[in-house]
């Protein structure tokens, strides 16, 4: 049975290097809380305050801090991999180069390359150009508004085609040699599963998409 947590004051407490893997927390109060080092793997937080916490070093793997308050909490160092923010106030937020997939995946300026997946094992090779609208979320994928088709191929065979079609939108066509641009794109980073050409900075991760 999941262990749930609710309804907590633990403002200005020493939390230090817990473990709360899969817990449940709801209308908790963890502001000025010193979490350096806690464990909330793959925890669900309903309506908590992180504000000014001190949560660095923290894992927030696969933790959802939907609509949470983190203003001015310290996150360097933390794991936030596939972690879900939306709605959350990052507001002061502060983090390090050391803090694990906050900053943007993508590269923020300039052009480069990405691979997406699309029906039939094909890969389509794309040229995100310099002035695309780019984001990232918590993870390794990636979503633009724009971006050319450079090839399309088969990740079994090899062999090249000329179209692929969209595994979301079986009306959105990849053609080699041309642009597509996504009309829907949503430019909030951290609603992932949104508007957008989605695609990864590597071919490989690209592959495993199911």
């Amino acid at each position: 049975m999941i262990e749930k947590i609710a309804d907590k004051d633990f403002d200005h407490s020493d939390m230090k290097g817990k473990d709360f893997t899969q817990v449940q927390f709801e209308n908790d109060d963890f502001s000025h809380t010193d979490l350096a080092g806690t464990n909330f793997y793959n925890c669900l937080f309903r309506n908590c305050d992180f504000s000014y916490a001190d949560l660095s070093n923290v894992n927030f793997t696969g933790a959802d801090l939907r609509g949470c308050d983190l203003h001015n909490a310290d996150i360097s160092g933390a794991n936030m991999e596939h972690s879900m923010l939306d709605h959350a106030n990052l507001d002061g937020i502060k983090s390090d180069d050391s803090t694990k997939f906050f900053k943007m995946y993508c590269p923020e300026k300039g052009a480069f390359l990405g691979y997406k997946k699309c029906f039939n094992s094909l890969i389509v090779k794309l040229l995100i150009p310099a002035d695309a609208r780019r984001t990232s979320a918590t993870a390794s994928s990636c979503r633009c508004d724009k971006a050319k088709v450079m090839e399309i191929e088969d990740m079994y065979t090899g062999e090249h085609y000329d179209e692929a079609v969209s595994y979301v939108d079986e009306n959105f066509i990849y053609k080699t040699g041309h642009y597509v641009v996504a009309e829907n794109f949503n430019p909030d980073r951290w609603q992932d599963s949104t508007g957008g050409i989605h695609f990864w900075l590597d071919r490989k991760e690209a592959e495993g998409y199911m």
